[in-house]
């Protein structure tokens, strides 16, 4: 094993989220330009000079993107820190096959677009495999973990299924498989979708009566409501067909970090690491 990985964590855009999914305000958070962050926090000083020394050696560092709350994958704790499923893995993988990286918290649409600009190598946000993405230039690893899609409602809402929902208001993420889920049903239950850029504004707008409904990742839901206690149910029976999740690239240059992700992730999940962060994070 070489060199202990390195994570460089670029929260100038860093949203706190509070607990398992209430909405704070992001500041820059989700730039549309897909520029990368310059402004490195004070809890980095650390990791720039390990970069340094990575530089130095001449070991190169692969620039990984990731969207700023998306707990349990991703999310800042409450002690500040950036954590989650995601993070653990690329650091277990990393240290598995023995490559730097730095970490850059600029967003989901951000992240998509810093990594079509060539601004980062690679993206980790919980971002489902599909074959649409894939026609469209995403190069994914291996899958590392599935789920799913659901409806949910504010707790005390008499909304059973997607056949209440006419002439209403359903919230969704972005440029997500949750939006794409939705679009495929609006025609059918004729609802309106309004569009967020994270998910714990959409939950606050649905337990603040802005909108009726959301459509999101089942695991995520379900770990805010557990966490927070945040007063939303999930509506049994409206899932959709579960998809992998996986690291990505755009372009055949990263290659590489692909095949040392799939690599890694094939040893952490032979030898019971993966199962320790997925049990950490889950209780699976």
């Amino acid at each position: 094993m070489r060199k202990k990985m390195m994570a460089l964590i670029l929260a100038s855009t860093m949203v706190g989220v509070m607990g398992c999914g209430t909405a704070e305000t992001q500041s820059g958070a989700d730039n549309d330009s897909g520029e990368t962050n310059e402004v490195v926090s004070t809890e980095t000083a650390a990791a720039e000079s390990t970069s340094d020394d990575a530089d130095a050696a001449g070991e190169k560092t692969w620039i990984i993107a990731t969207d700023t709350a998306f707990k349990p994958f991703e999310y800042t704790d409450d002690n500040g820190d950036f954590v989650g499923i995601d993070m653990d893995i690329l650091a277990a993988i990393a240290e598995d096959q023995g490559f730097a990286y730095e970490v850059q918290v600029l967003g989901w649409d951000a992240s998509i677009a810093a990594c079509q600009a060539g601004q980062a190598d690679g993206m980790i946000a919980g971002a489902s495999v599909t074959e649409e993405r894939k026609e469209s230039g995403w190069i994914f690893s291996d899958g590392y973990y599935d789920a799913n899609q659901s409806l949910a409602v504010e707790a005390s809402s008499d909304i059973a299924g997607f056949e209440d929902l006419d002439g209403l208001s359903v919230a969704v993420k972005t440029g997500t498989m949750s939006a794409s889920y939705a679009e495929s049903l609006q025609s059918d239950y004729n609802f309106d979708i309004t569009y967020f850029e994270d998910s714990p504004t959409m939950y606050q707008a649905v337990v603040g009566g802005q909108v009726a409904a959301v459509i999101d990742d089942t695991p995520i839901m379900a770990c805010n409501i557990k966490e927070t206690g945040i007063a939303m149910k999930i509506l049994e029976g409206t899932g959709s067909e579960p998809a992998e999740y996986g690291f990505a690239v755009f372009s055949d240059e990263n290659q590489e970090l692909v095949d040392l992700f799939n690599a890694g992730l094939a040893n952490i999940k032979a030898n019971g690491v993966y199962d320790e962060i997925i049990e950490k994070y889950l209780g699976e």
